[in-house]
């Protein structure tokens, strides 16, 4: 297919597609489709599966993939709007009863202590998104500046088994979630939050995105997955994606993974989603080893960003 026909191909899909395809590869933001997202498709049914208790699932963070946790970070990558006051709710809920002692948002009655980073991460990345008070996120915010490792990223596993390097899955989650908070407007600890999306880039980049800096041998072999939805994992299309998201110039040692993505297209211009991360949905967007709407426009609009340069 020509580039038009990948694009009308795109616009067929669900609505939640087709505002982030006029919005990123189009250039025109449509509000009014994006009203949409909350009343029909995969926004609807999700929306529709919560709770009169103001939960997804069981509660927080039980059971994958269908709790409050995914459910929420679903509904931000959709781009529900912004002002969607079920979200809003869900989010204040979550503050008021799910704070651990260490700032962050506990992953359940067992975990009063300690958060866990990357979950921290996504929260971070909703709640800045969905317009949750600035004074509210700061202890999310103190409990993640406080994970900071020496190589400059974080590691979920540092309060469980005492990680001593970083991990691509928990400094990712994190990246995102620094990322919408600034780009909300927030301001709070601007310089060290700025920083450490310096040293958490700096250690992907490092990585060459999914190699050894030692060996030069891949990490693992679920990085090259084109996953979607994400989840908690890592994989390169999550990362360049990230990366034009957060406006990140080229960079050569992004050489590799971005090779071997667009090894991975179709003769027809897609890319297909290559795996489902097992566990309970609310609904499967679509079948693996089928070319993915998700990942042809992901790719389409990394690969925008960086033909600019």
């Amino acid at each position: 297919m020509k580039h038009q026909q990948i694009i009308d191909w795109l616009l067929e899909g669900d609505v939640s597609i087709q505002y982030q395809v006029y919005r990123d590869l189009l250039d025109i933001d449509k509000k009014k489709l994006q009203t949409r997202i909350a009343n029909e498709g995969w926004g609807m049914e999700i929306l529709s599966k919560r709770h009169s208790n103001g939960h997804w699932g069981d509660r927080f963070y039980q059971p994958k993939w269908i709790s409050t946790h995914y459910s929420l970070l679903d509904l931000r990558n959709l781009n529900l709007p912004s002002n969607n006051e079920i979200v809003k709710d869900t989010i204040e809920l979550v503050l008021k009863n799910d704070k651990a002692e260490d700032g962050g948002i506990r992953l359940g009655p067992g975990s009063a202590q300690h958060s866990d980073v990357c979950v921290n991460g996504m929260f971070l990345n909703y709640a800045s998104y969905f317009n949750t008070s600035e004074i509210k996120l700061q202890p999310v915010i103190d409990s993640i500046l406080a994970e900071i490792m020496p190589d400059g990223g974080f590691n979920c596993r540092t309060t469980r088994s005492g990680a001593v390097h970083s991990s691509l899955h928990s400094t990712i989650s994190v990246l995102e979630g620094f990322t919408e908070f600034q780009k909300a407007g927030y301001t709070y600890r601007k310089k060290e939050i700025s920083e450490a999306i310096k040293t958490g880039i700096e250690l992907i980049l490092i990585h060459r995105l999914f190699l050894s800096n030692r060996t030069g041998q891949i990490i693992d072999k679920n990085f090259l997955k084109l996953s979607y939805p994400c989840r908690w994992r890592y994989d390169i299309l999550r990362a360049m994606d990230y990366f034009q998201f957060a406006g990140i110039k080229w960079d050569n040692r992004m050489t590799e993974a971005l090779t071997y993505l667009n090894k991975k297209q179709n003769d027809d211009g897609s890319w297909n989603v290559q795996a489902a991360h097992a566990g309970q949905v609310h609904l499967t967007m679509e079948k693996a080893g089928k070319p993915s709407k998700w990942n042809t426009l992901r790719m389409l609009r990394i690969k925008k960003h960086f033909e600019k340069e």
